[in-house]
Order: structure tokens, then C-alpha cells, then sequence
């Protein structure tokens, strides 16, 4: 097959043999689940429980306030115990329900809507979506309502379900695919009909060669194309993957419905097939736990709101001594100080890495090499942009095109000096927002 790629990017150590030739357990259900009203890019959910409600799996348990937002449900039956903030894997306490299973497996699901795309109706289907509460599985966890709703004047002529998953170390979706090929593509199908698209696309890197076959052999008799891509890394970030397949570049401040394009990642496709056909809500995820200092790496299904302590205990525990605890991956993952945060809907996985192998360094002054400015997916200036934010010159960093860089930490990966590019960015764009909010007040 034809590899397809862009321009720049890098190679870092995938370290992807840890965890995916591991087949999918199912994770064990906590002395208690904690669900955080927020899990999703948007407005907060409102509590729609109050203390000592007993509640059933699938129940909403929190509702959407806007029309960027996604409710929340009790992902087991059993009894609210407190509603109070907790800590929440970005990094601050948020408002949270606790529940104690009580195991009696009592469950409140949508009613099914069957699975023969002829008969079933796009509008009934978004409310479905809307409903189960679901996001975009791949990390940035935007409301699915949203993204399958375009604006009239922002036709949608080709959708890409995107099983790159080209983040080193995880393999959620790579054994997604090898175990439940026909249930994501039946979503791919159903999130098509939606759009009202019949160009579809599952994009997956080289890597993953076994999954390929896979896939392929199960879209053979459909509409369903599978393309494969160079394994490179940021190769699965939305604007980098159109390129990458369809030679169209999103434009500055734009999204991919401004060139007829939705992305998708195929853990999304998956949760929008049982909620459609099952009615069931996004209420557990895959998740890989993994890195040098977990004994057992591994893939498991795991309700929303456990305790990552719970999980690292089902792995065997750690070994060594942990020095850096991620949710998510290397590249873009979050460094946490507590194992006692909670998987939410976004947790694609779980690093742990011993402390020997992970050393923090002091950064040093820019020393104008411009391996960053090679290696950055989508052409901007990292060096001068980290510079500019250092000097906190806000203004001129939205001038250089701060607003358009992905995150993605290939210019920190690259930079001799060690300087925290991405963490300067964050924080220009941060400060960005608070301008523009004060502007409009």
C-alpha cells in the first residue's frame, strides 16, 4: 500500500511492544467511583443527583449546560455518598460525584435503535450521541454532538476515522481495532450517515500492520477505505492527518469542516455504535496502563471515574521507584502528582516511568539551532514563540500564530536546551484568552 505522510515531524522511541500484543481485560469495578462534572471541552455539567440517591449504570447523573457540553452517567449501580470537589487529571480539584457500587447491576440505558443503517434516522442518531454523553476519544475530549453538526454553510464531503494512535507507548486503539473491527466501522457507518457522508476513510499508521489486515479484511465489502500512513509522529493530529491524506491544509483560526473534513478517532466510532445500537452511554473506555515501571503493562476496559490507584493495582502494582506519572502519552500526556485522579473519558492511558530513567533538567537559554523550527508539523516558529512568551509579549504571539500550534511536543522532544516550548506556548495562549475575556466584558 501507498504510505502517506507530511513534511517534519519526529521519530521518538515508540516503545509500543510493552502493551500491544496485550488482548483487552476487563477492569475490575472500585470500593468507589468518582465522576467529575467536567470531562469534556465546554461548559460543566450541573449535578442531576443529589446525596443518597441510588442510581443505576447508564444513569445521567450530570447535564449538559450549553450547547458545547456532554452529560455524565453512573458508569454502576449503587449510591451517591458525597458531591464535592476532587482532585481532576488536569491538574485541579473539580466538582465530582461519588458513588459506592453496590454491584445489583441495576441499569438505565437509551432505548436501542438497532443497527441497519437503512432504517435508522440521522437526527434520532445525534440525539443518541448527544445523550450517551459522548466525546472525541483521542485526547481532546470535544463534545461528538458538536463535530457531527456542522454549520449549513460548512458542507462535509469526506469523514476520517483516525486510528493513527501515533503517540508512543499507548495501544488502546491498535488493540480496539484487532478485537472489534465490525462494531467500529458500523459506528464509521453511522457517524457518515449523520453527516451525510459517503466518503469514509480509517487512516492507520504502519505500525500496526496486523491491525491493517484487520480492518481491511472488514471493510472489504463496504464503502469504508482504508489508507495507511508513514509511522511518524504527530502523524494522527487532526490538521497534520487531511494533509497528510488528502493534500488540504486547514487555514489559520480554521477546523477541518472548513475544507469538508470531520476526524474522528476509532474509540469515538466504537462508542457511537452501542450507544445507536445498544443505547448504551459512554460510560467505560480502553485504557493502557504501561511504562518501565508498571509490572504488567496491559489494555483493560474501565468504568469512567476509577481511581488510577485501583487500575495500577490490577497491573501488578509498580517496580522500581516511579519517577513521573502520565495520563496519556510522552508527548502530549499530563504529568500528575497523585495516583489517587480519576480515568475520565479523555484517559487514553496511563505512563509510569521509573525515576532513573526520567530526569528533569533546567532548561538553558535558546541557542538558535532551529531543530524545531525543522521538526514542528505545521510550519511555525517554536523557538520564537517561546521566546516571545517568556518575554510575555502576548500581542506579538498571537502575531506569530500561537493560537495554531497543535501542542504536540515535537519542538520540546528535539530541543538541545531542554526549553519547555509547548509549556511557554500554553501559557501564552492562556493569557490570550484572559485578554480577550476581559475585552469582551
Amino acid at each position: 500500500m501507498k504510505l502517506f505522510t507530511f513534511k517534519q515531524g519526529v521519530h521518538p522511541p515508540y516503545k509500543k511492544e510493552l502493551s500491544k500484543d496485550k488482548p483487552i481485560q476487563k477492569a475490575g469495578i472500585p470500593e468507589k467511583i468518582v465522576i467529575p462534572l467536567v470531562q469534556h471541552i465546554g461548559a460543566p455539567c450541573k449535578p442531576d443527583v443529589v446525596v443518597g440517591d441510588a442510581v443505576k449504570e447508564g444513569q445521567m447523573i450530570g447535564k449538559a449546560r450549553g450547547f458545547v457540553s456532554a452529560p455524565v452517567h453512573s458508569p454502576v449501580s449503587g449510591k451517591v455518598k458525597r458531591i464535592e470537589k476532587a482532585p481532576h487529571p488536569l491538574g485541579q480539584d473539580i466538582l465530582a460525584v461519588i458513588i459506592q457500587p453496590n454491584g445489583n447491576g441495576e441499569m438505565a440505558y437509551m432505548e436501542p435503535m438497532g443497527e441497519k443503517i437503512n432504517k435508522l434516522d440521522p437526527t434520532s442518531m445525534l440525539s443518541h450521541i448527544l445523550n450517551a454523553g459522548i466525546v472525541g476519544l483521542g485526547g481532546a475530549a470535544f463534545p461528538a454532538h458538536v463535530k457531527f453538526s456542522p454549520p449549513r454553510g460548512k458542507p462535509i464531503n469526506t469523514l476520517i476515522i483516525n486510528g493513527c494512535e501515533c503517540e508512543p507507548y499507548l495501544a488502546a486503539d491498535h488493540r480496539l481495532m484487532l478485537e472489534h473491527p465490525d462494531d467500529l466501522l458500523l459506528g464509521a457507518h453511522m457517524i457518515g450517515k449523520v453527516l451525510g457522508v459517503k466518503n469514509i476513510i480509517i487512516a492507520i499508521e504502519s505500525n500496526k500492520p496486523d491491525a491493517i489486515k484487520t480492518i481491511d479484511h472488514a471493510a472489504a465489502h463496504g464503502e469504508i477505505v482504508c489508507m495507511v500512513t508513514e509511522t511518524k509522529y504527530p502523524q494522527g493530529a487532526e490538521k497534520v492527518l487531511i494533509k497528510a491524506l488528502l493534500n488540504r491544509e486547514v487555514p489559520s483560526g480554521g477546523l477541518p469542516m472548513d475544507v469538508g473534513v470531520v476526524v474522528s478517532n476509532v474509540g469515538t466510532a466504537l462508542a457511537v455504535c452501542e450507544a445507536v445500537r445498544d443505547g448504551k452511554p459512554l460510560i467505560e473506555r480502553v485504557v493502557t496502563i504501561t511504562g518501565n515501571a508498571v509490572k504488567y503493562s496491559g489494555n483493560y476496559l474501565v468504568k469512567i471515574g476509577t481511581p488510577v490507584i485501583n487500575l495500577i493495582e490490577q497491573a501488578g502494582g509498580t517496580t522500581g521507584t516511579p519517577g513521573k506519572f502520565i495520563m496519556g502519552g510522552p508527548m502530549m500526556g499530563i504529568a500528575q502528582s497523585s495516583f489517587d485522579v480519576p480515568v475520565i473519558k479523555g484517559t487514553s492511558g496511563i505512563l509510569i516511568l521509573k525515576k532513573e530513567d526520567y530526569m528533569e533538567e533546567e532548561h538553558r537559554p535558546c541557542i538558535k539551532c532551529s531543530f524545531c523550527v525543522q521538526s514542528c508539523p505545521i510550519s511555525l516558529l517554536p523557538s520564537t514563540l517561546s521566546l516571545i512568551a517568556e518575554a510575555k509579549k502576548w500581542g506579538l504571539a498571537e502575531k506569530y500564530g500561537v493560537n495554531d500550534c497543535i501542542e504536540c511536543g515535537s519542538c520540546a522532544y528535539v530541543c538541545p536546551s531542554k526549553r519547555p516550548i509547548v509549556q511557554f506556548i500554553k501559557t501564552a495562549k492562556l493569557k490570550l484568552q484572559e485578554i480577550k475575556a476581559r475585552e469582551k466584558k
